[in-house]
């Protein structure tokens, strides 16, 4: 059955998935999820709670750390949702480099994955849904409605991610952000479980040369059923 009251946004890195998915959400008057944050809220409570991240994360340990791991979501006074971490918000801790460093090994382990995948269908519950990720349309929500792939140049997603407080070290330059992110779209890519990948009935979206604006107005146009061009 097709799920009519979810939304799924894929793409990668600094891709501009969330600005635009929380755009959408505040259009549409849904609930803007990002599944990214999801992973990074992992990441950090893994490093507060010892794993070691030098290697390969020790798939027994983070078992350990899992159960003693709740995420959850409360309304905010403007009924919107945020990210909470055993009953407590870490919004700035989980973006930080450190944690944007680490999050797509923590990402791309199955127990990992396995854990959340259930917690991530259960937000569609809420009611209209705007998801954004790297798998929603492919994993969490094949039978999604509304499917679209969001991506940009190198450059350009360099830039955005530049231009985002916290989420680069001191001295990064577009050269070296933009040699992150493409060491961070390969492993997305390649790892066995959940890969990045468009679905094959998503809307592809290069927004390089579009505003925010186009681009929320493009998706918005797409679920709304209104021809390209008018």
């Amino acid at each position: 059955m097709s799920l009519k009251n979810v939304i799924a946004i894929d793409g990668p890195a600094a891709s501009g998935k969330s600005t635009i998915a929380q755009r959408v959400a505040d259009r549409l008057g849904g609930y803007y999820i990002s599944t990214g944050n999801m992973y990074r809220a992992i990441t950090y409570f893994a490093m507060c709670n010892g794993l070691e991240m030098s290697g390969e994360p020790d798939a027994a340990r983070m078992d350990g750390i899992l159960k003693n791991l709740a995420l959850s979501y409360a309304r905010d006074c403007k009924g919107k949702l945020n990210l909470l971490i055993n009953g407590d918000s870490a919004d700035t801790e989980i973006r930080s480099p450190e944690v944007a460093k680490h999050v797509s090994k923590i990402a791309a382990m199955p127990n990992v994955r396995s854990w959340l995948i259930g917690k991530q269908r259960d937000l569609a519950l809420l009611g209209l849904v705007i998801m954004e990720g790297r798998d929603i349309g492919t994993v969490i929500f094949p039978d999604a409605k509304y499917k679209f792939f969001l991506t940009a140049s190198p450059e350009v997603r360099a830039r955005r991610r530049l231009a985002q407080a916290g989420e680069t070290p001191a001295g990064a330059t577009v050269a070296s952000v933009a040699k992150e992110i493409a060491a961070r779209d390969e492993m997305d890519s390649k790892r066995e479980i959940a890969p990045l990948k468009k679905a094959d009935d998503a809307i592809f979206i290069d927004s390089s040369r579009m505003t925010i604006d186009e681009v929320v107005e493009l998706i918005e146009s797409r679920i709304k059923g209104i021809p390209a061009g008018n």
